[in-house]
């Protein structure tokens, strides 16, 4: 028989346990999602605007009419899922799922994927992607999408992370948001040990999926597709942080 504690809340299905697993689970996903974007070199045209004549730029282009794709075909029911366009989407014709509904109504609008685009092309890609121009346009814009939808995920996790974690001890979060105290609750969801411990474990990671592996004596063995230093980085410098502030910005609105 199940107990009551955080770990076994069978109401939801999001516990303080599977939030976690959740959580490392994502990492594989950014890491080999990195490892398909550095394939190809930067590609500049991808975000020019002066290239694209009908649209912003083709990596807009890809990611907006993706997303409407997607979005008629229900991935945006999932209150796991955050679109970077969502003034573009129609309405989904697929079948409704009963996706556990756990997020406090107006705290789960929160959106935070402009930050995260602008982040990405400006700061991050020309930290892991070489300098070139392959022509494969297309192909680098869908990888960003893949990446920029993996990272958007592990963010806006924050808004579950943030959900259990009130949930499990609301007497410690409620005066801070009456008080609607930031900085009270940043320093309450801070474990400096922890975010050291996901840094080491992304970047060990990233050295083991990342290696190319070859014949004994081939010259790019031990080099990575990735460096790993760049996956700590990410998250030290941005997904850390931002799924942090996504975390502050849902309680603030969590008894709204």
């Amino acid at each position: 028989m199940a107990t009551a504690d955080s770990n076994t809340d069978l109401r939801n299905g999001y516990t303080i346990m599977s939030v976690r697993e959740a959580l490392i689970r994502q990492e594989d996903t950014i890491i080999f999602s990195l490892i398909e974007r550095a394939k190809f070199p930067i590609n500049s045209p991808t975000y020019d605007k002066s290239y694209a004549s009908s649209f912003d730029s083709l990596v807009e282009f890809i990611v907006k009419n993706t997303e409407s794709i997607q979005a008629k075909a229900g991935r945006y029911k999932n209150p796991e899922e955050n679109p970077f366009f969502p003034e573009y989407l129609p309405s989904s014709a697929a079948p409704n799922y009963p996706f556990p509904q756990i997020l406090h109504p107006e705290a789960a609008l929160i959106n935070i994927n402009k930050s995260i685009w602008k982040m990405y092309l400006e700061e991050l890609l020309p930290k892991f992607v070489a300098p070139g121009d392959d022509g494969n346009y297309a192909q680098t814009a869908a990888c960003d999408l893949s990446l920029l939808q993996a990272i958007s995920r592990r963010i806006h996790y924050g808004k579950f992370v943030a959900e259990v974690k009130f949930r499990e001890s609301p007497q410690e979060y409620e005066p801070l948001i009456r008080a609607q105290d930031r900085e009270g609750l940043m320093n309450l969801l801070t474990f400096e040990r922890v975010e050291e411990m996901v840094k080491k474990r992304v970047e060990k990671k990233a050295s083991v999926f990342g290696q190319e592996v070859g014949p004994v004596h081939d010259e790019n063995q031990g080099k990575y597709k990735v460096d790993p230093s760049v996956v700590s980085l990410l998250y030290e410098k941005w997904v850390i942080p931002l799924t942090k502030l996504v975390q502050v910005e849902y309680l603030l609105r969590r008894l709204g």
